[in-house]
């Protein structure tokens, strides 16, 4: 039987949607185009793409065209909870600057172009409405009070918008041209987002650094880490709690209630957490997973997800062998867990195994990050720190 793997599709980002929406609002409010269609955009990496406007139509409010236009997120074949999501671009032009309100705002631009051989200068004012949350915590990339329109997205949009400006002959020069981004059920969203504990509410964050989401992607990965930690560093934590697993976050949450913002969801990402929690400063670096990780980190793991090597639980078995662990020798053991039970059912007191394997694990983090106290904690498959080891 022959297997046939296809590459994974590639999506695009709630910005580069937004940006696509503003463009064609811009020129349905002129009344180029209307309905749904494609529209072409700049792209950071300097390339043009095509994505498809799902609606796009002009209304009267308050005797004032206002266009709407609607972008469908397709996120390729990532697992991205805002893939379908509806991304909305509101678009109104008046010819008298309007009052900024404060944190509906992500900031006003002055736009200069050359339109029809002339220099025309626009005030942009770009704003989060329904479904965009605000940021009501520091250290993101976006300031306090603002929507959650992070900084590449922001530029798209601009510069996407400035392309439509450059074509359209019905608004006057130096209007004010106001976009609105909107999501669609953005506030149900961003409750399966870690968005509450950046402090991020009321919706989703308008994201994207390329406008390209990549399939299961690392940098993605890696970037929420890197700006969880910038916010529990702007909101004073001087310990960070790296988790392996939402179990195990829970566990080490019931037991020492630091402030949400020093829970780190690491996943298996141990060596790059470290190294960024160490560069950033923390006074002491906490661990917690379950056993099977910290198995995994003992035996000097940088990474511990499957794809990038198995526990082997033969080497494993010869590991616990190694720190005197007293495991019940058989012919094989199917998986960590397995031997974490038969081990717990064989001694009344494991807390002496478990603190060998938090110290070995403990030992490993040290030599990642010299120089930084660590405290190591196993989270017990029933919710409860069986152990916890700190660096000597």
């Amino acid at each position: 039987m022959v297997i046939r793997t296809r590459r994974l599709r590639s999506g695009f980002t709630t910005g580069a949607c937004a940006a696509a929406a503003a463009k064609a609002a811009l020129l349905c409010l002129d009344g180029q185009r209307c309905g749904a269609g494609p529209v072409e955009i700049p792209f950071p990496d300097g390339w043009r793409r095509v994505l498809l406007v799902e609606s796009c139509s002009v209304s009267l409010h308050d005797g004032i065209p206002v266009a709407r236009a609607v972008v469908k997120k397709d996120a390729g074949d990532d697992p991205d909870v805002t893939n379908g999501a509806r991304i909305t671009a509101t678009v109104s032009a008046t010819p008298v600057p309007l009052p900024l309100p404060g944190k509906e705002i992500n900031r006003a631009a002055k736009l200069s172009l050359t339109r029809d051989g002339n220099r025309n200068s626009f005030n942009m004012v770009l704003r989060g409405g329904e479904g965009v949350g605000t940021v009501t915590k520091p250290g993101l990339a976006v300031a306090v009070g603002e929507a959650a329109i992070n900084p590449v997205p922001r530029a798209m949009i601009l510069e996407a918008a400035s392309e439509a400006l450059r074509l359209v002959g019905r608004v006057p020069a130096d209007a004010t041209i106001t976009i609105t981004i909107s999501v669609a059920n953005g506030c149900e969203l961003a409750k399966k987002t870690l968005n509450y504990r950046l402090g991020i509410v009321g919706g989703i964050s308008i994201l994207g650094t390329t406008g390209i989401v990549t399939p299961l992607s690392a940098d993605a990965w890696k970037a929420t880490i890197s700006v969880g930690m910038d916010v529990a560093k702007a909101t004073g934590c001087t310990e960070i709690v790296l988790s392996a697993g939402r179990t195990s976050e829970k566990a080490h949450m019931r037991r020492f209630s630091f402030p949400e913002e020093a829970y780190i969801m690491m996943g298996d990402r141990l060596e790059f957490s470290v190294l960024e929690a160490a560069a950033r400063g923390f006074w002491r670096i906490h661990i917690v997973a379950q056993w099977a990780k910290m198995l995994k980190i003992a035996m000097g793991t940088p990474q511990t997800h499957v794809r990038f090597g198995a526990l082997d639980v033969r080497k494993a078995a010869a590991f616990l062998q190694e720190l005197s662990i007293p495991l019940p020798r058989k012919d094989s053991y199917n998986t960590a867990r397995e031997m974490f039970e038969t081990l717990s059912a064989s001694h009344s007191d494991t807390a002496p195994f478990f603190a060998k394997v938090c110290d070995a694990a403990c030992g490993y983090t040290v030599s990642v990050a010299t120089g930084i106290p660590f405290s190591v904690h196993l989270a017990g498959y029933d919710g409860t720190i069986l152990q916890t080891v700190q660096s000597k």
